[in-house]
């Protein structure tokens, strides 16, 4: 076969396995696989803030500390006491915790031994 001729057949199979990958039927390989491959899965933390009654907290300063740099993030929570924090590495432990009114929740952890993805707290404010 001239090397023009393998040339067209390299991309033409290259469009077929394309075709194939992006309509989820390789054969034995499922698209998720496929999403693995792409990088690591980061980590979703969300949640309520609420009163020790289940009352929301708007307004609330949720903290959420990397423990390996220490550093620390924050989100003000919502009016139904909502917060979210979202592309976490799986390989930190955090500790969450919140302030309003000058009262502070008890901390929660999250450890990088923990295989979840995705995180839901709530944290109460007495």
């Amino acid at each position: 076969m001239s090397s023009a001729g393998t040339g067209t057949t390299r991309r033409l199979m290259a469009a077929l396995a394309l075709g194939m990958l992006l309509s989820g039927s390789f054969a034995g390989v499922q698209p998720a696989a496929f999403a693995q491959a792409r990088g690591p899965v980061q980590r979703t933390v969300e949640g309520k803030v609420e009163t020790k009654g289940g009352s929301p907290i708007k307004g609330a300063v949720v903290y959420l500390q990397d423990d390996r740099s220490q550093s620390v993030r924050s989100a003000i929570s919502e009016a139904d006491g909502s917060y979210r924090f979202v592309q976490l590495s799986q390989n930190t432990d955090y500790q969450i915790w919140a302030k309003a009114d000058g009262k502070k929740s008890k901390s929660k952890s999250i450890s990088s031994f923990d295989s979840r993805n995705d995180f839901n707290f709530t944290l109460t404010i007495e």
